[in-house]
């Protein structure tokens, strides 16, 4: 299993933290039996002094770096990882994804739809270059905009809705998709440390929402358990 993870401001993280990426290694090491690696073509935190993904600065030095490969940056959602997908997949052989892309699309670049539409992109871009591609993804979850916002947490809403739609619509045997479930009980002045971006408790609930879809999808881990 060759496990790349794709995603944004929340995936790629910033100097000093964990990373939700992390705590999936930690429990991909206690749960799953089988070989794994995960790959991409990035090992970086973003550095907010330098406003760049520069740093290497992570909450543990111990963790390794062949297990720091990703797909994600910092401003970036389905709009700019469609294009990246193809080479990605196809330069690391990834044959699973996680996925948690769209506050970003919705906060600054396109609409539901338009987001929605290169969810499609992306897929089609991905199994040009693995067609046995299999992937789950995280549904946008709660963040500090939306409460005060109607009309964008409307937007958020509705590209839910959409995205389970795309899921259901594209998923296949020869290549599985699974809609992960948001994580229960998400409470932004306890999971966010600005609204938005995880904590270390935050980081524990996303990695769970992807641990306990694969378990439960495709029998692969165990269910999530955190470990500080």
């Amino acid at each position: 299993m060759r496990i790349m993870l794709v995603g944004d401001s929340m995936t790629i993280g910033s100097a000093g933290d964990y990373t939700w990426r992390y705590r999936m290694w930690q429990h991909l090491n206690r749960t799953y039996g089988g070989p794994y690696r995960i790959v991409g073509p990035r090992d970086t935190l973003y550095e907010v002094a330098a406003a760049a993904p520069v740093s290497h600065d992570y909450g543990d030095p111990a963790f390794p770096e062949r297990a720091r490969r990703h797909l994600a940056g910092w401003g970036e959602g389905w709009l700019h990882m469609a294009p990246l997908i193809a080479e990605a997949v196809r330069a690391h052989k990834a044959d699973t994804l996680l996925i948690s892309l769209g506050l970003i699309d919705l906060g600054f670049y396109t609409n539901a739809d338009d987001t929605a539409a290169n969810v499609r992109r992306f897929f089609a871009e991905a199994r040009a270059a693995q067609p046995h591609l299999r992937a789950v993804l995280l549904p946008v979850i709660p963040n500090i905009r939306a409460l005060t916002d109607t009309a964008f947490a409307a937007e958020c809403d509705r590209f839910n809705e959409l995205l389970a739609k795309a899921v259901a619509d594209l998923s296949t045997p020869q290549s599985p998709l699974l809609l992960a479930s948001p994580p229960v009980d998400y409470v932004l002045d306890r999971d966010t440390y600005d609204g938005t971006h995880p904590s270390p408790s935050g980081e524990h609930l996303l990695a769970a929402a992807f641990a306990d879809a694969l378990h439960q999808g495709w029998d692969v881990g165990g269910p999530y358990e955190p470990v500080a």
